[in-house]
């Protein structure tokens, strides 16, 4: 033991003797095992706020959109009017309802975009959804204030409405807008209840487009069908075109998890024939998703590890660059040293001990400054949402709205993982220099100037 701690002693002894260079090669090591901590860190936050968005959907949903078919939304040339209809249909509702057995709740959704008023106040784009009792559960809404929709509302097709909280903010400011009523398409909605602030949710494929809920105006599905109807008008001058969707959407909730994917092929071959092969609609599976997003995550880690490890290799090979200047400095000492009686292992040994310290000390650091990832990249996104926020936003860009909400995970598995890499490339990388430090010629060290 005490040889041990005497040999440590020499190693950092010799090492401070050269603190500029020393600590240079250190700082390869820090930011090495810096960036393996993370940049898995960073995936891991990455790929959890990805699974976030599928489970929001609900691991045992199946959600059916209408898509628009591309080689419909050209007009014919000189056809001055027409009439699109694409999407799905109330008797696919009643057909999915009634002939699947593994589906134990239906939730119709009727979304069209339109001009929302209070007094003067105006939102030009507000999103204006027919749907049913079940669809504040499904999409995990909370209400703030107030009461959702009912299925008496719904039957009775009352012209009521609930608002999103950043619509009751936009229409209403400090008033109260409970009581209070609405106009959209001519028509008024007595509202009767606000939702709690939710995050918007992402687009996923080609097939769900992303959906901001703070935005939106919530009436019954039979209201939404009775006074605003199935038909979209688009007005242009000379012409004008329209377009018929009975249902946006259609969530079916399956019981059991694991007749999730069975109970979708079902779905698909169900409307196949009922659609005839016409490509407007889409079925999308969170559960499908959600695998493939742990799929994705377990490459994403594989690759940021791998890049960030580049790091730590340049920085092993510092170490050894370093050694084999050491060893050409110190040639004369160890001629000495074998003079006196040292032995090749006790040479080698001196010399893996200086880079196994060199390796463990920038790894510790790196460690400290890994483990702060989190308030880091936390500084990071307040210097972007004070100072790089409007640009972003000017251009278009959803990577600040992704990159405000990303919270970096440290994984514990991590840090031994980094900290262990660092010092075996450490010990690799001194083995060179340490065994050319051993095989040097007594005689010819002691000649050395």
């Amino acid at each position: 033991m005490f040889q041990i701690i005497r040999t440590i002693e020499l190693a950092l002894k010799s090492l401070m003797l050269h603190k500029l260079r020393s600590g240079l090669t250190v700082l390869g090591i820090v930011f090495g095992v810096f960036s393996v901590i993370a940049m898995l860190a960073i995936g891991e936050g990455a790929s959890q706020q990805a699974q976030d968005q599928v489970l929001e959907l609900g691991a045992n949903n199946i959600i059916v959109r209408a898509v628009k078919p591309p080689q419909e939304t050209q007009s014919n040339s000189g056809q001055r009017s027409r009439v699109l209809r694409y999407g799905l249909l109330r008797s696919d509702y009643r057909l999915l309802s009634r002939t699947i057995p593994t589906v134990i709740n239906t939730i119709p959704i009727r979304e069209i975009r339109k001009e929302s008023r209070y007094l003067h106040r105006v939102m030009s784009n507000s999103r204006i959804v027919g749907c049913t009792a079940d669809y504040v559960e499904v999409n995990h809404l909370g209400m703030s204030r107030g009461r959702f929709i009912s299925e008496q509302d719904s039957k009775a097709k009352a012209n009521v409405a609930v608002l999103a909280n950043g619509t009751a903010e936009a229409l209403f400011k400090a008033d109260d807008p409970l009581g209070k009523a609405v106009k959209i398409n001519n028509e008024y909605y007595r509202i009767i209840g606000i939702t709690k602030p939710r995050t918007a949710s992402a687009a996923i494929g080609g097939s769900m487009s992303g959906q901001d809920f703070n935005k939106d105006i919530y009436i019954p599905l039979k209201t939404f069908q009775s006074r605003l109807g199935d038909l979209i008008f688009n007005v242009q001058p000379g012409s004008f075109s329209a377009e018929q969707v009975e249902l946006n959407q259609i969530t079916l909730q399956v019981k059991d998890d694991t007749a999730v994917v069975g109970t979708a092929e079902v779905v698909r071959e169900t409307l196949k024939k009922t659609h005839r092969d016409k490509e407007d609609y889409a079925v999308v599976v969170p559960l499908e998703l959600l695998k493939q997003a742990q799929q994705i995550k377990m490459i994403f880690n594989v690759v940021l590890g791998s890049i960030a490890a580049i790091s730590l290799v340049v920085g092993g090979i510092g170490i050894m660059n370093i050694m084999l200047a050491t060893v050409t400095e110190r040639t004369r000492e160890i001629g000495v040293r074998r003079a006196l009686g040292a032995k090749q292992w006790d040479i080698v040994r001196q010399f893996l001990t200086e880079t196994i310290v060199l390796a463990g000390s920038g790894g510790v650091i790196g460690i400290m400054l890994g483990l702060a990832t989190p308030y880091i990249f936390l500084a990071g996104q307040w210097v972007v949402s004070n100072y790089m926020m409007d640009s972003a936003a000017s251009s278009g860009s959803e990577f600040s709205s992704m990159f405000g909400e990303l919270v970096p995970i440290v994984r514990f598995w991590s840090v031994p993982l980094a900290f262990g890499i660092s010092v075996f490339i450490g010990l690799v990388s001194g083995l060179y220099p340490a065994w050319a430090a051993a095989r040097l010629d007594p005689i010819e060290a002691l000649r050395h100037e």
